[in-house]
């Protein structure tokens, strides 16, 4: 449980922090060995845990990179690690990172594990992010792990922004697109249907199968909408926590040619970018293979590492050799890795191919953007279409007649 306390310096000074423990005995503890005099110790209980959450919302990849930043450049100049955490929590202002940066400097102060804080939040910080730390850790060379986090969490934002900006006017298209057809299926041509069935007129055949559709959806549509939105509640909760599920949309995206491409690219990306630091990090190639398998998400490629670790390299064949058994590399990445092994700068070649694929996600991006919108734009543009005509063939039939 953390603890809030307010003590008075041997100055007399006054200071307030936070500390984590089991007990109040302990934080006593810890007080009398600083030199400190209680004045109020308090707990921070789940309620106000909760207010934090809501209030100080969570620590994002921007906090993520200023601290990486930061710290790189406070080690670099000589800043101790403790002294450069008390400077990084006046500096923050968002309460989630400051939170955080308490708990570091508490651990820090217990004697605990720099590392061991970021491994307790695997939900915001990755694997690679956490073995970087440890790695720095035990080596001494932090500055220089944090420095390389900056890059690569630099360039793992630039492309969530480039993907996110890419499909943006898509997905408003798409929502847009679907609550007009919604309105117009559920609320306008129900309503359209029942003043010809009033009037006793007997449309054309294509007209009344339109108008039977918007009868139907006019009476049950509202319960479809509810049924489809908790279905989509279930598929997304079904990704996020079953193997298997994500497993099989993992296969029907790698069905649609378009998006598979943009996909693949977006893992290989992200695979050069994670294996590249950790090897700079000096951790063995068998293990940042692993913690690499784990970071791609896209499930062939993650297999396809995981084989090449645990069946390729463990049974004496190289790196080159290990990747020219696995088809989903595209030629080139295996015949650079297989030369830059030879050579000895793998890391090298990993950092180009990431920039490589950054600019073959813009182009591909750019090309399912065109694909989209004119898809989009057509099938909008026939619902409403076919609407139309099932109106107005009716009219034009009935004007005739006079």
């Amino acid at each position: 449980m953390r603890y809030a306390y307010t003590a008075s310096q041997t100055d007399g000074q006054i200071v307030q922090n936070e500390f984590e423990a089991r007990n109040i005995a302990e934080v006593l503890n810890f007080l009398t060995l600083k030199n400190l005099k209680p004045i109020s110790i308090k707990p921070i209980g789940v309620r106000m845990a909760k207010i934090k959450y809501l209030f100080g919302g969570r620590i994002t990849l921007t906090d993520q990179i200023f601290l990486s930043k930061y710290l790189s450049l406070m080690l670099k100049l000589g800043t101790g690690l403790l002294q450069a955490i008390d400077i990084l929590i006046e500096d923050f202002e968002r309460p989630a990172m400051r939170s955080f940066l308490f708990e570091i400097r508490s651990n820090l102060e217990k004697g605990l594990p720099f590392f061991g804080t970021f491994a307790r939040y695997p939900k915001v910080f990755s694997q690679v992010y956490i073995n970087l730390v440890r790695a720095g850790e035990a080596s001494g060379n932090l500055e220089k792990v944090f420095e390389n986090l900056t890059s690569s969490l630099s360039k793992e934002k630039v492309l969530r922004d480039q993907v996110r900006g890419a499909l943006a006017y898509p997905a408003i298209l798409l929502v847009m697109s679907v609550m007009i057809l919604a309105f117009l299926v559920i609320f306008a041509l129900p309503k359209v249907a029942n003043v010809f069935s009033e009037a006793g007129l007997e449309p054309p055949i294509f007209s009344r199968v339109v108008f039977a559709v918007g009868l139907f959806f006019g009476e049950f549509g509202l319960y479809i909408l509810g049924v489809l939105l908790l279905g989509l509640v279930l598929v997304f909760y079904a990704y996020r926590n079953s193997f298997t599920f994500k497993k099989l949309i993992g296969s029907i995206i790698a069905e649609v040619p378009i998006v598979r491409d943009v996909v693949k690219k977006i893992s290989l990306q992200r695979f050069a970018t994670t294996l590249s630091s950790l090897i700079r990090a000096g951790m063995p190639i068998t293990t940042g293979l692993e913690i690499t398998a784990q970071a791609v998400g896209q499930l062939e490629l993650r297999e396809a590492l995981l084989r090449i670790s645990q069946e390729g390299l463990a049974k004496g064949l190289t790196l080159g050799e290990a990747f020219k058994k696995e088809p989903y590399f595209p030629r080139t990445i295996v015949n650079l890795v297989a030369i830059s092994e030879k050579a000895g700068h793998i890391e090298e070649v990993l950092d180009t191919l990431a920039d490589f694929y950054v600019s073959e996600i813009d182009n591909s991006l750019k090309a399912l953007v065109s694909f989209l919108e004119p898809v989009l734009l057509i099938f909008i543009g026939s619902v409403i279409g076919l609407i139309a005509l099932a109106i107005i063939v009716p009219i034009y039939q009935l004007t005739t007649q006079f």
